[in-house]
């Protein structure tokens, strides 16, 4: 792997942190997603960089989705955009409970940190609305063809999932073929994802970051090239 400032994430703890400290900035960010190491710590904790075994990924064409979700993206009720309200999508997601979590690991640094990302063109957020009502999203970062999913919301059943959807259709549209879910969940394997070891990963990031990607603004672009899964199509 080329040089970085991290410990070697291919020899590092299968479950615990990979480094403890450092700082937020972007060029620190940046080296660390592209190791394959991301940044995960609560309120008042030293910032702790982990890179897990194995690792959560949702592989193009992968994604599953029940009939309820189905039926509300062909419903009509939301519109879909990129990249037009991040920091309230990362708010939205730092208030999302979490069963035997106190307070959140979205912190206020965190926030601050990731949009500079987003300002200058890595970070992006899918936003669900209803209305004017922003009802459901995610966000994450962008590296080559690679996309790391950090977080996402619902104030809506099935928002966040229909978020996630129309990611996966731009990222296959654009010729992404990796998305990092980070840590495995019941919940992220019952989307499609599945858990791959670590040096597979690691290895497919190296892949996916000999590709050019789409750095930049996302705002504006079309949410669902592919239609919707009834054939339908999406309204921006």
């Amino acid at each position: 792997m080329p040089r970085t400032i991290f410990p070697d994430p291919r020899t590092g703890p299968r479950d615990g942190p990979l480094a403890i400290g450092g700082t937020l900035a972007p060029s620190v960010l940046l080296e660390a997603y592209g190791h394959g190491i991301f940044p995960w710590f609560g309120p008042g904790e030293s910032i702790m960089w982990w890179s897990p075994d194995p690792r959560a990924v949702l592989w193009p064409g992968a994604l599953r989705l029940d009939h309820g979700v189905r039926r509300a993206l062909n419903s009509g009720r939301w519109t879909f955009s990129f990249d037009r309200c991040f920091e309230r999508v990362m708010k939205a997601c730092a208030m999302v409970p979490r069963g035997g979590q106190v307070g959140t690991w979205i912190t206020v640094e965190m926030q601050a940190a990731y949009t500079v990302l987003h300002e200058v063109g890595y970070a992006h957020s899918v936003e669900v609305f209803r209305g004017q009502d922003l009802v459901g999203g995610l966000y994450g970062l962008a590296l080559g063809a690679g996309f790391f999913g950090e977080s996402m919301f619902h104030l809506e059943r099935d928002a966040s999932k229909a978020a996630l959807f129309v990611l996966v259709r731009r990222l296959e549209h654009w010729g992404y073929f990796l998305l990092d879910c980070q840590l495995p969940t019941p919940h992220l394997g019952s989307l499609g994802s599945v858990e791959v070891p670590r040096r597979q990963f690691l290895a497919a990031l190296a892949g996916a970051l000999e590709r050019p990607g789409r750095r930049g603004s996302w705002a504006g672009v079309p949410t669902l090239p592919g239609g919707l899964p009834g054939g339908g199509t999406a309204r921006n």
